[in-house]
């Protein structure tokens, strides 16, 4: 595919995702369409998506559309680039029409602000306030693409050893400060899950923060463990490679577990996996993760769809999730135990504002650590948040 075509391309799969089609079910679907698309193509069409969904308010200001459409955005693309327009949109082959008088003369400079960071107007006055001047700052950095990071883990080798295999099959990456075992990827990234450094354990990928989020939690009088919301248990494993203890993780939606036990095996880890049905009334744990369903704010670089999913009303029904879930969560913390809340949100909404409804919710329960990781220390946003009975 020329340039010209995989800007075509990007702008199809755009509708269909502006009409209301998952972002991942519609490049899958323009894919299975489309079998003459190499993998260099593939990659190339899903960057100029998501780059769009990232940027779309601004990218639809420099589109000069009266209406939001793929092109329009493709158009507003291509412009931040500095790319000669005329020659990605030529009409000619495959590439895209010329551009119509309007959208030659309407495209215009984004306004400071909610457009110019590419934020829903109803929620820049929420992130000024969770932020403050650092607002623009950290959503700026949600307009760019994520790294990937991976973290090493120490059962199997070293940061070093890590380092040294992977670069011996193409991929190149260095320390990063955030936490002990990060890694960050500077050349190689689509071919680590083929290297036998993460074939025999060595590595998994986690972003950077939540590797950190891992390390920060008191473990160290644990003997018992559970991962409340284990989802798809990348913390259950951070958590394995810091401790002995003995580690249960479970989720209200079983299915997202289904790949833990074998990410377990391949790392060596011991991680038992429990439905919430299977748990006995007196089951409790010496430390409770409780890694709530969440806006995913913080991590709006990898999944850009959800900044333009998210509304007031869904933002306050996953406000009173998270506070059932801690009151849930609760339940399971041995005497003397503690429970940690973890989101990967940057709004007060959903990470002070809980912790403090929580405590007047449930007295007996005091937050006594609170801690923020911003996307501007290099990782995803994450809020973390101890709580111990009084």
């Amino acid at each position: 595919m020329t340039p010209a075509a995989r800007v075509a391309a990007a702008a199809e799969i755009l509708d269909g995702i502006l009409e209301g089609t998952p972002a991942e079910k519609a490049l899958t679907g323009w894919a299975r369409g489309s079998r003459f698309a190499g993998s260099k193509d593939r990659a190339a069409v899903r960057d100029h998506v998501f780059q769009a969904l990232r940027c779309l308010r601004s990218y639809a200001a420099l589109g000069g559309a009266k209406e939001t459409t793929g092109r329009s955005l493709m158009i507003g693309a291509m412009r931040a680039e500095g790319a000669d327009l005329a020659s990605i949109f030529s009409g000619e082959g495959h590439a895209p029409a010329p551009l119509s008088a309007q959208e030659l003369e309407g495209g215009r400079a984004p306004e400071a602000g909610a457009e110019a960071c590419d934020m829903p107007e109803w929620l820049w006055p929420a992130l000024c306030e969770a932020l403050g001047e650092g607002a623009a700052e950290e959503a700026g950095l949600m307009r760019e693409r994520a790294d990937v990071f991976l973290r090493v883990n120490p059962l199997y080798g070293s940061r070093a050893e890590a380092q040294a295999a992977l670069a011996e099959e193409g991929v190149v990456s260095e320390a990063h400060p955030l936490a002990q075992t990060a890694l960050k990827v500077l050349e190689g990234a689509r071919r680590v899950r083929l290297t036998h450094a993460f074939e025999d354990g060595l590595i998994e990928l986690q972003d950077a923060a939540s590797q950190a989020v891992v390390a920060w939690l008191p473990l160290e009088r644990a003997e018992t463990v559970l991962d409340y919301c284990a989802g798809g248990g990348g913390k259950s494993l951070a958590i394995a490679a810091r401790t002995a203890a003995r580690i249960v993780a479970t989720d209200i939606a079983p299915e997202r577990m289904k790949d833990v036990p074998a990410r377990a095996l391949r790392a060596g880890a011991s991680i038992t996996v429990k439905s919430l049905e299977d748990f006995a009334p007196d089951d409790c744990f010496d430390f409770v993760l409780c890694d709530a369903p969440c806006s995913g704010s913080g991590a709006w670089r990898r999944a850009p769809a959800g900044k333009w999913l998210l509304s007031e009303e869904r933002l306050a029904a996953l406000c009173e999730t998270q506070v059932d879930v801690l009151h849930h969560a609760a339940r399971r913390v041995a005497a003397g135990g503690q429970l940690a809340y973890v989101t990967c949100s940057l709004l007060t909404a959903e990470n002070e504002a809980v912790v403090a409804q929580f405590e007047a919710l449930a007295p007996e329960w005091h937050c006594t650590a609170q801690k923020r990781w911003l996307p501007s220390a290099g990782g995803d946003g994450f809020f973390g948040a101890i709580f111990t009975r009084k």
